[in-house]
């Protein structure tokens, strides 16, 4: 509950921005990715820059979620190996509880 309040209080006013920055800044820009010549017309791209905040906040996005998975990996490997482990224990008290019932002894070995 509370962290759906904060995700609204975060989201919302966001948004409100996003928005009016991309109603606000509707002219082209150019944005050049040579930094010894800017008027090559080769590395140059233009477009209004609500395009460009935009497409810097999905690759934002996109970097962030990354590096967050690629951070987590040791915690979901330690998860799969703790699930395994669990399977197997319960998996041999299965088979120990099998063998309770028939009567045989369980402290002979397996």
């Amino acid at each position: 509950m509370i962290s759906k309040m904060v995700w609204i209080l975060l989201l919302i006013p966001a948004a409100i921005i996003l928005i009016a920055l991309s109603v606000a800044n509707r002219n082209e820009v150019a944005l050049t990715f040579d930094p010894f010549s800017s008027a090559s017309p080769y590395l140059t791209v233009s477009a209004p820059l609500f395009v460009f905040l935009f497409a810097a906040l999905i690759i934002g996005l996109i970097i962030g979620s990354l590096t967050t998975w690629l951070a987590q990996g040791k915690y979901r490997r330690n998860a799969r190996l703790a699930q395994t482990d669990a399977e197997r224990l319960k998996s041999e008290m299965r088979k120990r509880e099998e063998q309770l019932r028939s009567g045989t002894s369980i402290l002979t070995a397996p």
